[in-house]
Formats: structure tokens, C-alpha cells, sequence
């Protein structure tokens, strides 16, 4: 079974940034992939600040990345970049992480004026950890999603649209095609 692992470097899971990883990972599994979830902001802070490769969790969550077919990158726009938690994140990465792994970044902004956030700040980052495909990204801008009253968010048909054509096109190339669902 493919698998793929989400790093999600958002600060809580109560954000729009968890509609958009919802509906990332309902789309993946609904299309038969192994998808596993990595909340930077639950591993433990002081061996993130510490880069400490000995800690369990986070070898665990390393663990998780070189064991995957493919990595999917999440995360908010701060200061017109990505968040600083999943750079701690990265950082500790191996080097070549990210060798032979297709890579689809999604980011979630406020305004459509940070949109090169993709180009000019994460996917260096991907590169430099050895991807040598990194898929183009949708940037979805926060008013895009919308927390229900039962806790569940709603995306609208723009971002929903985008979303799945991406994931589509990222499972032909992680071989996760067969019978592509639309959720």
C-alpha cells in the first residue's frame, strides 16, 4: 500500500489549517493510501528547540518520513513564511530526507498577497532536503474555510476544486491512481 506522510506545521488543531488537512486526508484515504499525520506543534518542544535526535517522538516522526512513498507539507503563512515550528521540524530532518519522494506543499494564508510563499520560501527548504520533484501547491486563503457548529470545517468549491485536482495529480505520481475518488 502507498503510503504517505502529512506534516502539518500548524500551531493547534482548533485552525482552518486542520479543514484543509481534513479534507487532504479523507481524499487520500477514500483513494487507498496509507496516510499518517505528523502535528509538529504535539511533539515535544524542548527537543524540537533542542534538535534532539534522540528523543522518541521525534525519531518516531523522522521514522515515519523516510518510510513514506510520498510527503505532503502543511502550513500556515506567518510574517510572509511558512510557520517557524515546521522549519524546527525540517531542520532536523536527515539531509536527503526527501530523495525519491514526491512532495506536495499546501499552504493557508490570509491574503492572496503571500502566494509566493510556496515559491520563494518552502520549496527550497523541500529542495534542499533532497526532493527532486516538488509538485506546484495550493495556496487557500483562510476565508476559503469555515468551522461548522459541529466542529467539522467547510471548504468551498474554489479550494475544494484546487485541493483535489492537486491530490490527483500527486497520486499518479506516488502510484496511488487507481479509481480516483473526489470526496
Amino acid at each position: 500500500m502507498t503510503k504517505v506522510t502529512i506534516i502539518a506545521g500548524g500551531h493547534s488543531v482548533q485552525s482552518r489549517l486542520t479543514g484543509v488537512l481534513h479534507h487532504v486526508q479523507q481524499h487520500l484515504t477514500i483513494n487507498g493510501i496509507d496516510v499518517h499525520i505528523i502535528q509538529v506543534h504535539q511533539l515535544p518542544s524542548s527537543a524540537l528547540i533542542r534538535a534532539d535526535f534522540s528523543n522518541e517522538e521525534v525519531v518516531k516522526a523522522i521514522e515515519l518520513v523516510n518510510e513514506s512513498d510520498g510527503v505532503i507539507v502543511l502550513t500556515p503563512v506567518y510574517k510572509a513564511s511558512f510557520s517557524g515550528i515546521l522549519k524546527t521540524f525540517l531542520d532536523l530532518l536527515p539531509q536527503k530526507a526527501l530523495q525519491g519522494k514526491p512532495v506536495l506543499p499546501f499552504v493557508l494564508g490570509g491574503t492572496y498577497g503571500h502566494l509566493l510563499v510556496i515559491e520563494y520560501a518552502l520549496k527550497p527548504i523541500i529542495h534542499q532536503l533532497g526532493a527532486t520533484f516538488v509538485q506546484s501547491g495550493v495556496y487557500v486563503v483562510d476565508q476559503q474555510v469555515t468551522k461548522q457548529e459541529s466542529g467539522d470545517y467547510l471548504l468551498d468549491s474554489d479550494a475544494t476544486n484546487r485541493l483535489n485536482l492537486a491530490l490527483s495529480q500527486y497520486q499518479s505520481l506516488i502510484g496511488g491512481t487507481a479509481n480516483v475518488v473526489h470526496p
